[in-house]
Protein backbone atom coordinates (compact mmCIF):
# COMPACT_ATOMS: atom_id res chain seq x y z
CA UNK A 1 0.00 0.00 0.00
CA UNK A 2 1.22 3.49 -0.85
CA UNK A 3 1.84 5.95 1.91
CA UNK A 4 -0.22 9.12 1.57
CA UNK A 5 2.69 11.53 1.76
CA UNK A 6 2.73 14.36 -0.80
CA UNK A 7 6.04 13.06 -2.11
CA UNK A 8 4.48 9.74 -3.17
CA UNK A 9 1.50 11.47 -4.77
CA UNK A 10 3.83 13.49 -7.00
CA UNK A 11 5.85 10.37 -7.86
CA UNK A 12 2.68 8.58 -8.96
CA UNK A 13 1.56 11.71 -10.87
CA UNK A 14 4.93 11.90 -12.68
CA UNK A 15 4.84 8.21 -13.53
CA UNK A 16 1.33 8.34 -14.99
CA UNK A 17 1.43 11.56 -16.98
CA UNK A 18 3.91 12.86 -19.53
CA UNK A 19 5.75 15.85 -18.18
CA UNK A 20 5.65 18.98 -20.38
CA UNK A 21 9.41 18.84 -20.95
CA UNK A 22 9.02 15.31 -22.36
CA UNK A 23 6.33 16.45 -24.80
CA UNK A 24 8.84 18.79 -26.44
CA UNK A 25 10.84 15.75 -27.56
CA UNK A 26 7.94 14.08 -29.40
CA UNK A 27 8.49 13.92 -33.14
CA UNK A 28 5.67 13.13 -35.52
CA UNK A 29 6.69 10.88 -38.40
CA UNK A 30 5.13 8.71 -41.07
CA UNK A 31 5.31 4.94 -40.71
CA UNK A 32 7.80 4.92 -43.60
CA UNK A 33 9.89 7.57 -41.89
CA UNK A 34 9.98 5.58 -38.64
CA UNK A 35 10.93 2.42 -40.54
CA UNK A 36 13.79 4.33 -42.18
CA UNK A 37 15.04 5.62 -38.80
CA UNK A 38 14.90 2.10 -37.33
CA UNK A 39 16.76 0.62 -40.33
CA UNK A 40 19.52 3.24 -40.06
CA UNK A 41 19.81 2.64 -36.32
CA UNK A 42 20.03 -1.13 -36.79
CA UNK A 43 22.73 -0.70 -39.48
CA UNK A 44 24.80 1.63 -37.31
CA UNK A 45 24.51 -0.61 -34.25
CA UNK A 46 25.24 -3.90 -36.01
CA UNK A 47 27.50 -3.06 -38.97
CA UNK A 48 29.20 0.29 -38.42
CA UNK A 49 29.88 -0.23 -34.70
CA UNK A 50 31.61 -3.54 -35.49
CA UNK A 51 33.62 -1.96 -38.32
CA UNK A 52 34.93 0.82 -36.08
CA UNK A 53 35.72 -1.64 -33.28
CA UNK A 54 37.86 -3.58 -35.76
CA UNK A 55 39.60 -0.36 -36.89
CA UNK A 56 40.43 0.48 -33.27
CA UNK A 57 41.78 -3.04 -32.67
CA UNK A 58 43.92 -2.86 -35.84
CA UNK A 59 45.31 0.53 -34.86
CA UNK A 60 45.99 -0.66 -31.30
CA UNK A 61 47.99 -3.60 -32.66
CA UNK A 62 50.34 -1.15 -34.40
CA UNK A 63 52.00 -0.16 -31.18
CA UNK A 64 52.39 3.07 -29.24
CA UNK A 65 48.99 4.72 -28.86
CA UNK A 66 50.37 8.11 -27.84
CA UNK A 67 51.53 8.86 -31.39
CA UNK A 68 49.13 6.68 -33.36
CA UNK A 69 47.07 8.92 -35.67
CA UNK A 70 45.14 5.93 -37.01
CA UNK A 71 44.04 5.02 -33.47
CA UNK A 72 43.07 8.62 -32.72
CA UNK A 73 41.03 8.83 -35.94
CA UNK A 74 39.26 5.55 -35.18
CA UNK A 75 38.42 6.68 -31.64
CA UNK A 76 37.07 9.99 -32.99
CA UNK A 77 34.96 8.09 -35.55
CA UNK A 78 33.69 5.90 -32.72
CA UNK A 79 32.62 8.97 -30.75
CA UNK A 80 30.78 10.41 -33.75
CA UNK A 81 29.09 7.07 -34.42
CA UNK A 82 27.96 6.67 -30.81
CA UNK A 83 26.61 10.22 -30.87
CA UNK A 84 24.60 9.46 -34.04
CA UNK A 85 23.32 6.19 -32.53
CA UNK A 86 22.22 8.02 -29.38
CA UNK A 87 20.41 10.68 -31.42
CA UNK A 88 18.61 8.02 -33.50
CA UNK A 89 17.64 6.07 -30.37
CA UNK A 90 16.07 9.25 -28.95
CA UNK A 91 14.25 9.95 -32.22
CA UNK A 92 12.85 6.41 -32.40
CA UNK A 93 11.85 6.45 -28.73
CA UNK A 94 10.05 9.79 -29.10
CA UNK A 95 8.48 9.11 -32.51
CA UNK A 96 4.72 9.15 -32.91
CA UNK A 97 3.19 7.99 -36.18
CA UNK A 98 0.89 10.53 -37.83
CA UNK A 99 -2.69 9.30 -38.10
CA UNK A 100 -3.58 10.34 -41.65
CA UNK A 101 -7.28 9.71 -41.02
CA UNK A 102 -7.31 12.64 -38.58
CA UNK A 103 -6.01 15.16 -41.14
CA UNK A 104 -8.31 17.56 -43.00
CA UNK A 105 -7.80 17.01 -46.72
CA UNK A 106 -9.39 20.38 -47.59
CA UNK A 107 -6.66 22.40 -45.85
CA UNK A 108 -2.89 22.42 -46.15
CA UNK A 109 -1.47 20.26 -43.35
CA UNK A 110 1.41 17.93 -42.70
CA UNK A 111 1.60 15.29 -45.49
CA UNK A 112 -0.27 17.56 -47.92
CA UNK A 113 1.07 17.88 -51.44
CA UNK A 114 0.39 21.45 -52.44
CA UNK A 115 0.76 23.14 -55.82
CA UNK A 116 1.40 26.86 -55.43
CA UNK A 117 2.00 29.79 -57.73
CA UNK A 118 4.51 32.51 -56.88
CA UNK A 119 2.50 35.66 -57.60
CA UNK A 120 5.65 37.71 -58.28
CA UNK A 121 6.86 35.62 -61.24
CA UNK A 122 3.94 33.20 -61.92
CA UNK A 123 6.24 30.22 -61.29
CA UNK A 124 4.35 27.10 -60.21
CA UNK A 125 5.88 24.86 -57.57
CA UNK A 126 4.73 21.62 -55.96
CA UNK A 127 5.83 20.58 -52.47
CA UNK A 128 4.87 17.95 -49.96
CA UNK A 129 4.93 19.10 -46.33
CA UNK A 130 6.62 16.43 -44.22
CA UNK A 131 8.08 15.94 -40.72
CA UNK A 132 11.57 17.33 -40.08
CA UNK A 133 13.28 13.95 -40.35
CA UNK A 134 11.77 13.27 -43.78
CA UNK A 135 12.55 16.56 -45.53
CA UNK A 136 14.24 16.13 -48.91
CA UNK A 137 14.30 19.22 -51.11
CA UNK A 138 15.54 17.25 -54.13
CA UNK A 139 12.25 15.35 -54.02
CA UNK A 140 10.20 18.48 -53.22
CA UNK A 141 9.58 17.41 -49.62
CA UNK A 142 9.90 20.37 -47.27
CA UNK A 143 9.81 20.30 -43.49
CA UNK A 144 6.56 21.47 -41.96
CA UNK A 145 8.60 23.85 -39.77
CA UNK A 146 10.00 25.92 -42.67
CA UNK A 147 8.70 29.46 -43.20
CA UNK A 148 7.01 28.50 -46.48
CA UNK A 149 5.25 25.52 -44.86
CA UNK A 150 4.17 27.57 -41.87
CA UNK A 151 2.71 30.20 -44.19
CA UNK A 152 0.74 27.59 -46.13
CA UNK A 153 -0.65 25.58 -43.20
CA UNK A 154 -4.41 25.84 -42.86
CA UNK A 155 -4.93 27.41 -46.29
CA UNK A 156 -7.37 26.03 -48.89
CA UNK A 157 -7.31 25.89 -52.69
CA UNK A 158 -7.73 29.44 -54.02
CA UNK A 159 -6.34 31.07 -50.85
CA UNK A 160 -3.41 33.43 -51.02
CA UNK A 161 -0.54 33.25 -48.56
CA UNK A 162 1.86 36.05 -47.66
CA UNK A 163 5.02 34.52 -46.24
CA UNK A 164 7.68 36.54 -44.47
CA UNK A 165 11.12 34.94 -44.74
CA UNK A 166 13.80 35.22 -42.04
CA UNK A 167 15.76 37.66 -44.23
CA UNK A 168 12.77 40.03 -44.25
CA UNK A 169 11.65 39.32 -47.82
CA UNK A 170 7.98 38.61 -48.41
CA UNK A 171 6.70 35.96 -50.83
CA UNK A 172 3.13 35.80 -52.05
CA UNK A 173 1.67 32.50 -53.18
CA UNK A 174 -1.70 31.25 -54.36
CA UNK A 175 -2.78 27.68 -53.57
CA UNK A 176 -3.62 26.03 -56.92
CA UNK A 177 -4.11 22.40 -55.89
CA UNK A 178 -4.01 20.34 -52.76
CA UNK A 179 -4.08 16.64 -51.99
CA UNK A 180 -3.38 14.55 -48.95
CA UNK A 181 -0.98 11.68 -49.55
CA UNK A 182 -2.48 8.28 -48.91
Amino acid sequence: MYSQSPRNIFCVWDCIFIKPKDMANIQYVTKEGLDKLRAELKHLESVERQRITEQIADARDKGDLSENAEYDAAKEAQGLLESRISKLQDQVANARIIDKSQLDSTKVSILSTVKIKNLANNQELTYQLVPETEADLKNNKIAVSTPISKGLLGKKVGDKAEIKLPNGNILNFEILDLKLEE
